[in-house]
């Protein structure tokens, strides 16, 4: 494997930035310091004006893989992460099998491990009817990232709505588990009278009938489980203000049993949208009004909301666009995520500083991602390197993507990603792509 240094960084690691040097080699960071000299052979990367981030772990990614390829595939997906700086991605169970037994998860991990260029894990799922297999996962507490529960709609069988099995998942599951907190009663009433009230259902709708209300009871019901039984519980993708009642900052992310994740579309994007992209922003849980957006934004700051992530769940141009109650819920998202954080930066929404932390350094810590996360001698080389010098227009040429689109078409972000580093390889550099070496798969430290 080559050897790189690079010279003069603006290195963004832990709370601060410090410029220095970084010698890479075997996967990993042999060295950080001033005027690194290597008499060996090595590839010097000069690094002078730009700033060199710990890789995103982006911890709630759908990459369609197996049965819904036609939308995207693990290789295209993790070009796309890699691409926009993501160095590991974490992905859903709701695949065509779904992940509802240990061989079918072990399947998606040999597709990962041939085609996937950036550094991988994937959650176990669950239904109403697998419990026993649910349970043999807590064998592979150092070889899978968590067990995955959607207590509101989803495709197919994956809804848990049954209450002895959601009790005996949260009281007997010894990982982390990951909620996707709707209500699914609630879901459907106010369909109802909306549809009662209208002749045709437009995006616009969408946040009503996903409202706040369905939302809290749902996390609401997550919380009062996981602090029953003592389960680590991370709810995904908070939308509303009002569940952040649920969450505190009076303790180290490292010491809470109960975490919560902001996706970068929520602090993004309002209800106001809908009149400008329709069917291209709606998902689950619903983008709701302003109020929201801005209340994640102070509850990410102030670390009620540990991690950023992006929910990226792509679907075709035409999928998109069908009538509102047909359309596919789901946004790509994850070759821009972190250029969008960068965006916040140059508005003075949030420090680079925080953007490492809630997109790397947090991710590590809530999952207890074994050597990653950080830019530590030691740890492996997942490291993305950003110039505010260039920008980055988005266009449906440049999306990488299978869906080939983008809600950010249009859009100029003020910096460009220009490096990115998976296991000290460079498998994206100044557009140049070297896929000869795979991601691995991410290793974790049992909770204590």
């Amino acid at each position: 494997m080559q050897k790189y240094v690079i010279k003069n960084i603006q290195l963004v690691n832990e709370g601060s930035i410090q410029t220095t040097d970084i010698f890479l080699t075997n996967e990993r960071i042999e060295k950080i310091a001033p005027n690194i000299s290597v008499t060996h052979k090595v590839k010097e990367i000069n690094g002078e004006g730009k700033y060199l981030m710990p890789g995103v772990i982006d911890d709630q990614v759908h990459f369609r893989e197996p049965g819904l390829t036609h939308k995207a595939t693990v290789y295209t997906e993790s070009r796309a992460a890699v691409a926009g700086g993501v160095t590991s991605f974490m992905e859903m169970p709701n695949t065509i099998p779904p992940a509802f037994t240990q061989e079918l998860l072990e399947d998606k991990y040999d597709i990962a491990s041939e085609n996937s260029l950036a550094n991988y894990s994937f959650y176990m799922g669950t239904s109403n009817d697998n419990l026993e297999e649910v349970l043999k996962t807590n064998k592979k507490k150092k070889d899978v990232c968590g067990v995955k529960i959607f207590m509101g709609s989803s495709t197919g069988n994956l809804l848990v709505d049954n209450y002895p099995t959601l009790d005996k998942i949260f009281s007997e599951t010894e990982l982390l588990i990951a909620t996707h907190c709707e209500d699914e009663q609630l879901i459907k009433q106010n369909l109802q009278r909306i549809k009662a009230e209208k002749e045709v259902l437009t995006a616009s709708d969408h946040p009503l009938i996903r409202n706040d209300e369905e939302c809290f009871e749902s996390s609401f019901k997550a919380v009062q489980l996981a602090k029953k039984h003592g389960t680590r519980l991370h709810i995904l993708h908070i939308s509303t203000e009002k569940e952040l009642q649920l969450f505190g900052n009076m303790m180290p992310l490292k010491e809470k049993k109960i975490t919560a994740e902001a996706c970068v579309h929520h602090l993004h994007f309002t209800s106001d949208d809908y009149d400008r992209l329709g069917n291209l922003i709606k998902c689950n849980p619903a983008i709701k009004a302003h109020h929201n957006k801005e209340a994640l934004w102070r509850a990410l700051l102030d670390d009620r909301l540990d991690v950023i992530a992006t929910d990226h769940a792509p679907h075709t141009w035409e999928e998109k666009h069908a009538e509102y109650e047909k359309a596919h819920a789901g946004i790509p998202l994850v070759q821009h995520s972190l250029l969008l954080m960068l965006l916040y930066y140059e508005q003075q929404k949030i420090t680079l500083e925080k953007i490492a932390e809630k997109m790397s350094h947090a991710v590590a810590d809530c999952f207890r991602i074994k050597d990653r996360g950080y830019i530590r001698e030691g740890y492996y080389a997942d490291l993305v390197m950003v110039d505010f010098k260039e920008s980055t227009r988005v266009e449906k040429e440049n999306v990488y993507s299978k869906c080939g689109w983008s809600p950010f078409e249009g859009k100029t972000f003020p910096a460009a990603i220009t490096h990115t580093f998976v296991n000290g390889h460079l498998v994206y550099g100044n557009g140049v792509w070297d896929e000869s070496i795979k991601g691995q798969r991410l290793s974790f430290a049992p909770n204590p």
